[in-house]
């Protein structure tokens, strides 16, 4: 029999638990609030801050 959420949760200690809480409030919030807007011109593919790294006409610049 499989476990719920909510008892996997009761046994783990307080500071984990609240933890979760805290997690979940953020998300909860971060789903509330409005969306980024769409970015006019700009580049293709994965986005260059996440990644660490800049290419540009085959040159590739890291920040």
């Amino acid at each position: 029999m499989s476990e719920t959420e909510t008892e996997r949760r009761a046994k783990l200690p307080e500071a984990a638990r609240r933890a979760l809480e805290e997690a979940d409030a953020r998300r909860i919030e971060a789903a509330k609030a409005d969306p980024l807007p769409t970015e006019l011109g700009g580049r293709d593919g994965p986005e260059p801050v996440r990644y660490g790294d800049w290419e540009k006409k085959g040159l590739a610049i890291d920040f």
